[in-house]
């Protein structure tokens, strides 16, 4: 792909993977991150071309987009990184991709659409495993129930996480979770709503969590009722119900920073192995007012090789055909069959499964 955009964050856990992928399948992008050591290593193994800044100018961050039609931006936290990169696209009118999973990321995202339009740009976050699974799941069951009101999603993901995605995770603890309850994003006690969905074969107790779909599938579907769970061991929910008790505590920006610097020390990410053989499963459900539902299922790759896919996956898309400018999700900038084009990625959808029903007599996957 001739077409030149950059990488930023390039030198983190994921970044460092999408960065491998893209030259395998024979994608140019140009390496860019603060670490310019880090960076410059990576840039010369690949054999692409790299630049070193920070988001802390906005002159700097303009002058360094210059020539690029695209910016995919992979440096977490997101809270902190994607308002000033973003920026900086807007400016330069470059198209703005991301991997956030953040519920404010978002609602920050969203609430830039009229200037984006104005410039041509578009601004396209979470585009990896948060929200693109997810995301085209929720899209797929509202094409099959159009007067769908509410929305109830699970995923259970087999694997472990990198260093960014905790420190993100840490930043968060004690928020509660978030949940969408006519049209409005609400916060409700962690650990204060769980239900049991069958996934893997067989009925798991999950719980509620302020997974990105909350802000996105409203965009998607227009669905305004809308509550991800996730499936975890009774003695993580435990876990998570005390940590709601010490919220005060856990918002100290000192613990924060502790907890943040411990996970810096000690975590990478999980490697090859369990990458290719780890996946992903989720459960979504969509109904009307008068009680019809559809029922969908997906199954993914492992949650990191998800993100590198999905991520260039949209990045082809963008810069070969276009999206409509300003704020999209992936569903609405590429539409639910985006899923079906990559490996590794499997969707049903029709009937709400009777409980007990196997996965196998499911209807065919499509």
């Amino acid at each position: 792909m001739s077409t030149p955009w950059l990488l930023y964050g390039a030198n983190g856990y994921t970044g460092a993977l999408i960065a491998e992928r893209a030259v395998a399948e024979g994608m140019r992008p140009v390496l860019a991150g603060r670490n310019g050591r880090a960076v410059g290593e990576l840039a010369a193994r690949l054999g692409l071309e790299h630049r070193v800044f920070d988001l802390g100018d906005p002159a700097t961050v303009i002058e360094n987009l210059e020539g690029m039609e695209l910016v995919l931006h992979t440096a977490g936290p997101f809270s902190a990184t994607s308002r000033p990169m973003l920026d900086g696209c807007i400016a330069a009118g470059v198209h703005y991709l991301d991997i956030t999973g953040e519920i404010a990321v978002f609602e920050a995202c969203k609430a830039r659409d009229g200037e984006a339009r104005r410039r041509g740009v578009v601004v396209l976050p979470g585009v990896g495993f948060d929200v693109v699974p997810s995301d085209c799941l929720a899209r797929a069951l509202f094409e099959a129930l159009p007067g769908g009101v509410r929305l109830e999603m699970a995923f259970m993901a087999l694997g472990s996480m990198s260093r960014g995605t905790l420190k993100t995770m840490i930043e968060h603890l004690g928020e509660g979770a978030q949940v969408r309850r006519r049209g409005e994003i609400q916060t409700v006690p962690a650990g204060s709503l769980v239900r049991t969905i069958e996934l893997g074969g067989k009925p798991r107790q999950a719980m509620a969590i302020g997974w990105g779909d909350v802000s996105t599938a409203q965009h998607s579907t227009g669905i305004g009722d809308i509550t991800v769970f996730m499936v975890l061991p009774p003695g993580q929910q435990r876990a998570l119900r005390l940590l709601a008790r010490l919220g005060p505590l856990l918002r100290s920006k000192a613990v924060n920073r502790g907890l943040q610097a411990i996970v810096g020390r000690l975590v990478t990410g999980p490697g090859e192995a369990v990458r290719e053989s780890a996946h992903a499963e989720l459960w979504a459900q969509v109904t009307a007012v008068d009680g019809s539902a559809v029922e969908g299922r997906m199954r993914t790759p492992e949650g990191y090789k998800t993100t590198v896919s999905t991520a260039l996956a949209c990045v082809r898309r963008v810069l070969a055909d276009g999206a409509e400018a300003g704020y999209q999700t992936p569903s609405s900038a590429f539409g639910a069959g985006l899923v079906r084009t990559l490996s590794g990625f499997e969707i049903e959808v029709g009937p709400v499964r009777p409980p007990g029903r196997a996965a196998g007599q499911a209807s065919a996957m499509e």
